[in-house]
């Protein structure tokens, strides 16, 4: 027999696998204290973030109840924009004055306690989708919930149209137009203008008449889009340098499009034109020459002034900037433009020592510096 002891489980702990115990929501409590926080301060926004950021709230947790408090000064059923039962503060956004003075600092509050806490982003646009497809706001949403206007009943009573107005106007007053052409396009909502109009003024002529201003740039990125994939095909084609020339002159006629924006576009078609080489710098960098030498005399058509030249120039730069691969070859592109007569002298050297587009300025004046020494040796030969 073995005279082995058996062994025993006596003594030995068993573990057991904890399980994961979710802590039940409690929004009163949070949107109580939040509202404390306003009714304390007397809605005064300063001493609020003061208070908010000093606080040990779970923003994690309860991020929808805090906007909810900010926007409605109460929170809101789950899903929602009916009220909750609990303390209320009469500081809301919603019943601020419809004037940019008073609704101003209410971003700037937003922004601060955004700014620490990043996920809260989302949440945001959350709650303001929610505000937006019930309630009759006025403001500047992020572009991001552009979408949530669609609404049929709101759109069919003008209320959609109204709002926009009013965003575009306000928003007008500090950025351009370009910047509300660049909002919408990440809203994705620029081709889709038309359809905020109620059914019976869903016409071009009814949106010429209300976005005068706005509808004529649209017209002219149309065009301008149009002319730049038609330019862009008959370079990469070969297509005869000067049967070019009389297509762009005559889409800028019939379009009766701003020299400035028709030089551009074609600079822009000569690059994106460029069967680019894969890594081979080297070779990118012959191909992008080659090609301006090659097209040089379609930018020379249109580029007849030295506002035009300037403006070239600029653009030039910041193509570069932006491209690595066309990065050092700035000096050699404007040095075969001066060659063909599409820059003249005296526009290099004004940018040389004047220009203010400050994208990396310092390389590329350091780049040009050794033809611009050229020129000016010349000048004083002569």
């Amino acid at each position: 027999m073995n005279s082995k002891e058996k062994p025993t489980l006596g003594g030995t702990r068993i573990k057991t696998r904890k399980r994961n115990i979710a802590v039940p929501l409690d929004t009163a409590t949070f949107a109580d204290a939040v509202v404390q926080i306003y009714n304390e301060h007397k809605g005064d926004l300063e001493l609020i973030a003061k208070d908010v950021d000093s606080s040990e709230l779970d923003f994690s947790r309860y991020g929808e109840t805090f906007f909810e408090v900010v926007f409605t000064g109460e929170p809101n059923q789950p899903g929602t924009t009916k009220p909750e039962e609990g303390e209320r503060h009469p500081y809301s956004v919603l019943n601020c004055d419809d004037t940019r003075e008073s609704i101003l600092p209410v971003v700037l509050f937003l922004q601060k306690i955004i700014r620490r806490r990043p996920f809260m982003i989302k949440t945001l646009e959350n709650v303001m989708k929610r505000l937006l497809q019930s309630l009759k706001l006025s403001g500047l949403p992020p572009e991001t919930i552009f979408s949530a206007l669609m609404s049929d009943a709101l759109i069919a009573k003008g209320i959609v149209l109204y709002f926009v107005t009013d965003v575009f106007k306000v928003y007008l007053v500090e950025n351009s137009l370009d910047d509300l052409v660049s909002l919408l396009k990440r809203a994705k909502m620029d081709d889709r203008l038309l359809d905020l109009f109620p059914m019976q003024k869903r016409s071009i002529e009814a949106f010429a008449e209300h976005f005068d201003e706005y509808n004529t740039k649209k017209v002219f990125d149309v065009k301008l889009k149009e002319l730049l994939t038609t330019m862009t095909d008959q370079i990469a084609e070969d297509v005869n340098v000067n049967d070019v020339v009389e297509m762009v002159k005559q889409r800028r006629k019939e379009a009766m499009l701003p020299d400035v924006d028709v030089v551009r576009t074609i600079w822009d078609a000569i690059m994106d034109a460029v069967q680019w080489s894969g890594k081979n710098q080297q070779q990118n960098s012959n191909l992008a020459l080659r090609q301006v030498k090659q097209w040089g005399k379609l930018l020379g058509a249109f580029c007849t002034t030295a506002r035009l030249e300037m403006d070239l120039m600029y653009n030039i730069q910041i193509h570069c900037y932006e491209d690595a691969k066309l990065m050092k070859l700035f000096p050699d592109i404007i040095r075969a433009l001066y060659n063909q007569d599409v820059l003249a002298e005296d526009t290099i050297l004004k940018w040389f020592k004047k220009g203010t587009n400050p994208k990396s300025r310092q390389t590329f004046v350091k780049g040009l510096e050794p033809f611009v020494k050229w020129l000016e040796e010349a000048e004083e030969e002569d």
